[in-house]
């Protein structure tokens, strides 16, 4: 019998790792980015074929048929890329192969139909206003407090801010014209104070098979706002079974309303601290970022890349859910703005105390802005494995510490002569001399 095979958009090493443990042929379709970092490890028999923009149906099937695979059958359609969720859907049924129903992935992806079929299916839910047009908000009615605005099928907080009032909204407005931003629909969102939790979990046949909880330190928005770094942890199943009590309910309930049949699920939630009430936030149908693959691994013993694959042909993945009783979590790693000259490698990072992992994402040579204006915007992260919450927190602050004590970024529009002196400050134990040769 041949094996099956995947038409894969976007890339995820964990469900190619997968590809090659369950002998499924992976034929990639990826962008530039992923294509030019030499890290991608393909299977042995898997294709990767490059193409300009992995949203775009037209570029998708052009890479094919370039390939001289056009009109291949494949046995399913599966992405991990945020932006390719409903790109992979339709592809799915215009191939006519497995795939996300494309209204299931619509309102995986559109928050306003998202929120609107959960308020309507009684799930707690903030209140929301669509703003058709940023450019003119007119007609925009702000009856909230607080708001938060996104866009209508963004990612992370990209180009997410906290409105406090109708003057800030049409500021915000003024802007979008000024910049002549390409993304003009949003939500209007009303602010919900509290724990931002998440859910990651994992539906076959419209079945939740597992789902685990984590939160951030803060809310990741204020971290944003704020510019503080991020760090989150997974919540224990045992000694904080009371949020997986008040969770467990919106989670079950929302998977239900959107329809979803097979696939992994990143969902955000809030916590009411007064009330103790969850309100849903949004939900993704593929896995969260910043190591969470790596978290669920250690903390629930469950692969989030091999179940989005299996799911995605239609084979029910076979957990072996087993908890890690101690505190699993990660923490991003940011740099000033500047050119980065040196860090330390990853094995100087995982002799540190309690760091288990560590991805850095940005090479040396490359440069880091004044500001981090999403969620992902980060140099590298590591993972944490503690005995406790108060030593992962500590945790937390000693390893940062110790990595921006070592990280050194060439301040960005110097001069010639202030780089040098730069440089003299940075290793004061080196000799860059500029002295005239004397005769003897």
């Amino acid at each position: 019998m041949n094996s099956p095979s995947v038409l894969m958009i976007g890339a995820d090493p964990y469900a190619l790792r997968a590809c090659e443990v369950h002998d499924v042929e992976p034929v990639l379709l990826c962008n530039s980015g992923a294509y030019d970092s030499g890290r991608i490890r393909m299977p042995a028999g898997g294709t990767m074929i490059r193409v300009d923009d992995v949203t775009n149906p037209e570029d998708l099937l052009g890479g094919l048929y370039r390939a001289g695979m056009g009109g291949r059958t494949f046995d399913a359609v599966q992405t991990t890329w945020e932006f390719s969720v409903v790109t992979a859907a339709v592809l799915s049924q215009a191939l006519g192969v497995r795939g996300m129903d494309p209204e299931v992935a619509l309102h995986f992806r559109d928050k306003s139909l998202q929120k609107a079929r959960l308020a309507e299916a009684g799930i707690p839910v903030a209140r929301t206003e669509v703003v058709h047009d940023l450019y003119d908000v007119s007609e925009v009615r702000f009856d909230f407090g607080s708001a938060v605005l996104k866009p209508i099928a963004g990612g992370g907080t990209t180009s997410t801010s906290v409105v406090r009032d109708r003057a800030e909204l049409e500021k915000l407005s003024r802007e979008c014209r000024e910049n002549k931003e390409t993304s003009r629909t949003f939500l209007l969102e009303e602010f919900v104070e509290g724990d931002e939790w998440m859910a990651e979990g994992i539906v076959h046949d419209g079945e939740i098979l597992f789902f685990g909880l984590g939160a951030y330190t803060e809310p990741c928005l204020a971290a944003i706002n704020g510019q503080e770094p991020l760090s989150l942890r997974r919540l224990d199943p045992t000694s904080e079974a009371d949020a997986y009590a008040a969770a467990e309910p919106v989670v079950r309930g929302a998977i239900a309303a959107l329809g979803l049949r097979d696939s992994v699920f990143h969902m955000e939630l809030f916590h009411e601290r007064e009330t103790g009430r969850i309100v849903f936030s949004e939900c993704a149908a593929r896995r969260g970022g910043a190591l969470t693959q790596e978290q669920v691994m250690a903390k629930f013993n469950v692969d989030l890349g091999e179940a989005a694959l299996l799911c995605a042909i239609g084979r029910k993945p076979q957990l072996d859910v087993k908890v890690n009783p101690s505190v699993v979590g990660c923490a991003g790693l940011y740099g000033p703005a500047g050119t980065i000259i040196s860090y330390p490698d990853t094995d100087q990072v995982l002799a540190l105390p309690d760091v288990a992992y560590v991805q850095l994402w940005v090479p040396p040579g490359a440069t880091l802005n004044n500001k981090f204006s999403a969620s992902a915007d980060m140099l590298g992260a590591v993972m944490l494995i503690s005995d406790s919450v108060a030593e992962f927190d500590q945790r937390v602050i000693e390893t940062r510490q110790w990595f921006g004590s070592r990280l050194a970024v060439a301040e960005p529009v110097l001069t010639s002569g202030q780089r040098w002196e730069w440089v003299r400050r940075q290793w004061p134990e080196r000799n860059y001399s500029d002295g005239l040769f004397s005769r003897a």
